[in-house]
């Protein structure tokens, strides 16, 4: 019986077809929790006891010194008008080991974590993108890691030391004009001949879209090899190779700039005709020839999850630091624009989306440290932090509206709304990632049983085909049995994890009853659709979507059980669950309501309404959203905790830097202030704007003469920040550095600074 059928299911595309570069792909790395979803009755106490690490004293040091010292140089404004980066910016990220957090002690680097290279990621990104690729570059995929990881000895003891000190600038030719997301259809070419009695290739090649490309003096460039005369002994095709070039090599062409939008990281073209370099430049030597697509597959199973979620999820942060702060410093109609719904709303939005995100980058990186390297949840993390923090940089405009509009110095958001389709982008375009990777890869290797069955079809091992498929069956039914009861019960049949906090219980049992639901329609669409499933992008990428959100959704409730289960962050946990399970809800009907042929008719006549009317999650209400968004309202022990690993700019910095000093300055003032709005309410002072009436208010003894001056300097540095850069037709159209003399809404003879005054900087 399974025999026949095993044969009927290969030759009529039953199950789908893996290629090689699809198998490798699937072969790196492990399933992390991913499993416990596609399992369909997830574990929380092996979710919750998995790690969320915190910084060695080395590397907090290091965050805490050389990190912020980095940036105490930077002038955001200036690099992004030059467009270059200062020499002695360059000198000391290369002096104090910027380059190396990836390269072992042994060989002059950091041996940093993975978790502390996301940190540092995460604070030097949104304060400056162009330096922050200086750094992310060196310490993503590339030359130290490929060889760290796959080098020779010899390439080891050479290369890694150079790389640790910047002497070597890396980069990684890997995109082409034909192959962006197909990365594996690359058309550079490398042939193998013998010049003499040394073996050597010759490569062609046009790539572009390579950051740091321009000013990089070391490439690794991937290439399909060939080998004629099977010199290296891997046959005449050994396919993709990773090979290492020197910028002084004839025929390399480099120094090119593409201009990308937003900031203007260092991103360019690489071209090479008939380029030779020796054998001995492959990552690994002649016996690593044709692994050049397994070294990348397993490297980026679980750095994905690293550099650009880090970026992403530090602008996410800078958003929620500033627009909290900004909307209780700007006002209209005499209250702050953070007492409005509509701005508290976004508000609420950015703070508990933000605190999920950097939960769920913690989890990952943690669990990386710890050995694991989960493709699925890296490939989570890179699209849905992109595009979340994408979102978020949108309502973070609207809220500083014109402030947001105007650029300048002292403009806070601009560059990083500009620059966010970057990380939407690279790495795997987001829409390919939600549509092909996530589930497509998932469905086949996190799930129990898939994979298995797959590679039984292929081995034509009929025991080992008849036991899962039979195994597959048994869990199909279980979690068909599993949702009814958990939809009838509203998920209280679901499992509780032990000593969780009881108002978070409510989380845990939708979480398990979507995970059931996500398992089932899981089954549904590999029997139902197999082979076709590739081709069906939008129904995948909702399988996706559901999949993205459980996953975001389990590092807001590690994040909450790991930091203490803090009662103030309770609203911030609340939202960001409610929000991720209201997204697994529009999934779930998008996958019913769109389901082809006779099951999907019965999916859409028979189970749509019941899901429709039984929801799994719904979004959060305006009472919730009023109590997240006060979480960054008010300066407090909570606001600069959930923003530890920001930068915060002196006082006398613009932007930033500025708002932050005004919005101290109202948390000191506010003790006063209240007494003042109190007073007005007794009659004792007039109608009026408050902080006009604080000289009355201490001739009348209602505050004392210190509280006055807090008022009158908050009021005074409240009223400055909300102005925005005024230039002057000379500073607007020239090309050079243009910085000098900008002011604020006065003519140039009255600004005598464009910074606050002294003594509201020193009460900040």
């Amino acid at each position: 019986m399974f025999s026949p059928l095993m044969k009927w299911m290969k030759s009529n595309n039953i199950l789908p077809r893996i290629s090689d570069t699809e198998r490798q792909a699937l072969e790196a790395g492990t399933v992390w929790i991913d499993g416990e979803f596609f399992r369909g009755n997830p574990d929380f106490e092996t979710i919750l006891a998995s790690p969320y690490s915190q910084l060695t004293d080395e590397e907090q040091a290091f965050l805490d010194g050389p990190v912020n010292e980095l940036l105490g140089m930077l002038d955001r404004y200036d690099i992004n008008r030059t467009r270059r980066i200062p020499d002695e910016v360059l000198s000391f990220l290369k002096r104090e080991g910027f380059m190396g957090f990836l390269i072992p002690k042994a060989y002059g680097g950091k041996a940093f974590s993975s978790l502390a290279i996301s940190t540092i990621l995460t604070k030097i990104s949104p304060v400056n993108a162009t330096v922050g690729t200086f750094v992310v570059i060196p310490n993503s995929l590339g030359a130290a890691e490929l060889i760290k990881h796959y080098g020779t000895e010899a390439q080891k003891d050479n290369y890694l030391p150079k790389l640790a000190t910047g002497e070597y600038v890396p980069c990684f030719g890997l995109t082409e004009p034909t192959a962006g997301s197909d990365a594996a259809s690359i058309r550079a070419e490398g042939e193998v001949f013998k010049d003499g009695d040394e073996v050597k290739i010759r490569l062609n090649f046009r790539k572009r879209y390579i950051t740091l490309a321009p000013i990089a003096n070391l490439v690794t460039l991937a290439c399909n090899l060939h080998d004629p005369d099977n010199l290296l002994g891997k046959g005449e095709s050994p396919g993709i190779t990773c090979v290492l070039i020197h910028k002084d090599t004839p025929g390399f062409e480099s120094g090119d700039h593409h201009l990308p939008i937003g900031e203007p990281f260092y991103n360019g073209p690489l071209v090479g005709k008939d380029v030779v370099v020796p054998a001995d430049n492959i990552i690994g030597g002649a016996e690593k020839a044709g692994e050049g697509w397994r070294m990348l597959m397993e490297q980026l199973a679980g750095g994905r999850a690293i550099s650009l979620p880090a970026g992403a999820i530090g602008a996410a942060k800078v958003v929620s630091a500033a627009t909290g702060p900004y909307s209780m410093i700007r006002q209209q109609f005499s209250i702050p624009i953070g007492r409005m719904e509509g701005i508290e709303s976004k508000i609420a939005k950015i703070n508990a989306l933000t605190y999920m995100m950097d939960g769920a980058r913690i989890a990952a990186c943690s669990a990386i440290d710890n050995g694991e390297q989960p493709p699925v949840v890296s490939a989570v993390l890179k699209a849905w932090t992109t595009e979340v923090a994408r979102q978020l940089g949108t309502d973070g405009m609207d809220i500083f509206a014109g402030a947001g509009v105007m650029q300048g110095p002292n403009n806070i958001l601009g560059p990083g709304y500009s620059s966010a389709p970057v990380g939407v982008t690279v790495e795997g375009a987001n829409i390919m990632t939600r549509t092909l990777i996530t589930f497509g890869q998932g469905a086949t290797r996190c799930h129990p049983y898939a994979l298995n069955v797959v590679n039984a079809v292929e081995a034509d091992d009929v025991d080992a085909f008849r036991s899962n498929l039979l195994a597959w069956f048994g869990h199909f039914f279980a979690n068909i049995g599993r949702t009814l009861l958990r939809g009838l019960t509203r998920g209280w049949s679901v499992p509780m994890p032990g000593n969780v906090h009881s108002a978070t219980r409510v989380h845990y049992r939708r979480l398990g009853w979507a995970a059931s639901r996500f398992s089932m329609l899981t089954n549904i669409a590999m029997f139902a659709l197999g082979g076709k499933l590739k081709a069906r992008g939008n129904l995948t990428g909702r399988y996706a979507d559901a999949l993205a959100w459980m996953i975001l959704a389990s590092g807001a409730l590690r994040r909450f059980e790991a930091e203490g289960a803090r009662r103030d962050d309770l609203p911030l946990l609340h939202y960001s669950v409610q929000y991720a399970l209201a997204q697994v809800q529009e999934a779930f009907e998008g996958i019913y309501a769109n389901f082809d042929g006779p099951v999907g008719a019965v999916m859409r006549v028979l189970s749509l309404w019941w899901v429709r009317i039984n929801p799994i999650g719904t979004l959060p209400n305006d009472a919730l959203s009023h109590k997240a968004a006060l979480t960054t309202q008010t300066y407090g022990e909570q606001y600069k905790r959930l923003h530890d690993g920001v930068y915060f700019p002196a006082a006398d910095r613009p932007g930033f830097g500025r708002l932050f000093a005004t919005f101290k300055l109202m948390a000191e003032a506010e003790p006063g202030l209240q007494k003042i709005i109190q007073a007005q309410r007794n009659k004792k002072l007039p109608r009026g704007t408050p902080e006009l009436l604080a000289e009355d208010a201490a001739q009348q003894a209602i505050i004392s003469r210190e509280e006055a001056s807090r008022v009158t300097a908050a009021y005074a540095a409240r009223l400055h920040n909300i102005e925005v850069d005024v230039f002057t037709p000379e500073q607007y159209f020239e090309t050079s550095k243009g910085q000098s003399g900008i002011y604020f809404g006065v003519p140039p003879a009255a600004a005598k600074t464009r910074h606050a005054p002294k003594a509201k900087t020193e009460a900040a």
